[in-house]
């Protein structure tokens, strides 16, 4: 590609690693976050996400291939935008397309012509074309075809030591083909391979049918779980002998429920755009149903084996979503929390990868507890230097 000044809008678990990767193939890219103390600490050398490493971030730095700001200013040098900025949900648990369209808005006084604008947060189908397209253009008049539009919904699973940025394969679609074109060209430079889509509307609906996919077999796995337990069958040995056959089955495993920014969020979207059209996605929505209710599972359980947890002081271990990352987003942990508290139990957590959540900082790991109860188990959590009161590990459950 002749430019090769990209802005990458958004440094988290997605920008980030997208931002050091498309640098470490030679382009020259600025990250952009309006968070300015992330970018202060991108920028001192004291962050970086699952999958990053700060030596990298330096390298690139001093290479000057990499920066950061929160200035949206950078984009009147660049030839190439990528917005990856959240897609949560509301309060009422409908989709949130606030950033998207602040992004979008932000963006649309400062491009030159020929820019090409990618936007890889997850969205319904339409939303590209119908929300985010007309506000980036809306600085240019029907006769200028200067701007090109693509979308390529991201696809990072944090923490994943198999399947990284490269190798994972790159949905691309665009508004024409020389978008399609354009943006099949920069992710070319460093992804392995590529998966053209027709239509964005296909792109944006294979990211949702790709989470929705996994939150139904999660909750339905969770559920399978439950009976097992109740009838004395150990869940992960069905699950195991299940597992040879070779075709028609894949293993899903019980937990306290899915998290994270994709996950629980991705099928709300999907659900919120067929109720749009008029059409009744009743699998999905019970399955969010099943994965709401499953800490509320483990709160029944905690209480079966140690009795009322009234007043009882109880410290939490791990409230990330996930072991080993310090993302709390949509973690079941915090439901279990709030049950175990409704029950009239004193709860503390003990996180250091998170170390603030809901108001609290993180409590050290003490003896001054009636028990322990290990709710995500980081790595650095050595269970046999734990204080020698009750433990309870909520993986073994659903064993």
């Amino acid at each position: 590609m002749q430019n090769k000044s990209v802005v990458v809008i958004g440094m988290g678990y997605v920008g980030l690693p997208l931002a050091i990767s498309a640098a470490k193939s030679g382009f020259h890219v600025t990250g952009l976050d309006i968070d300015s103390v992330k970018i202060e600490e991108l920028n001192s050398g004291n962050l970086a996400v699952s999958g990053t490493s700060r030596q990298d971030i330096s390298n690139l730095q001093s290479l000057g291939r990499l920066a950061f700001t929160s200035n949206y200013d950078c984009i009147l040098r660049a030839s190439i935008i990528v917005v990856c900025v959240p897609t949560p949900l509301n309060a009422a648990r409908e989709p949130d397309l606030s950033f998207v369209i602040d992004s979008a808005t932000a963006i649309s006084s400062r491009l030159k012509e020929n820019s090409l604008i990618i936007l890889e947060s997850t969205v319904a189908p339409g939303t590209t074309r119908n929300v985010f397209a007309p506000i980036v253009k809306s600085h240019f008049s029907e006769s200028e075809k200067s701007i090109y539009i693509s979308y390529s919904p991201e696809r990072i699973d944090p923490d994943n030591k198999e399947w990284n940025i490269s190798n994972t394969p790159k949905l691309v679609s665009g508004m024409c083909n020389k978008s399609k074109k354009l943006a099949i060209d920069f992710y070319s430079e460093f992804i392995n391979q590529i998966v053209e889509c027709n239509s964005m509307e296909v792109a944006e609906a294979s990211k949702l049918l790709e989470n929705s996919f996994r939150l139904v077999n999660i909750s339905f796995i969770n559920e399978f779980a439950v009976y097992c337990n109740a009838t004395g069958i150990k869940p992960l040995e069905v699950i195991s002998v299940a597992s040879t056959k070779p075709y028609g089955f894949m293993p899903f495993y019980p937990g306290l429920g899915a998290g994270g920014h994709c996950i629980p969020v991705d099928p709300m979207y999907l659900s919120h755009a067929a109720d749009t059209c008029g059409v009744n996605l009743s699998l999905l929505k019970s399955a969010v149903l099943v994965n709401n209710e499953i800490p509320n599972y483990f709160v029944r359980k905690v209480s079966e084996i140690f009795g009322d947890v009234d007043k009882k002081r109880i410290l939490v271990l791990g409230v990330a979503y996930k072991p080993n990352l310090s993302d709390t987003r949509e973690s079941p942990v915090e439901k279990f929390v709030i049950g175990l508290e409704s029950n009239g139990a004193n709860v503390k957590w003990h996180d250091e990868l998170v170390k603030n959540w809901r108001g609290q900082t993180s409590s050290p790991i003490s003896g001054d507890y009636d028990l322990l109860i290990i709710a995500t188990k980081h790595s650095y959590i050595n269970l046999s230097q734990l204080p020698k009161i009750p433990l309870l590990d909520l993986q073994d459950l659903q064993k």
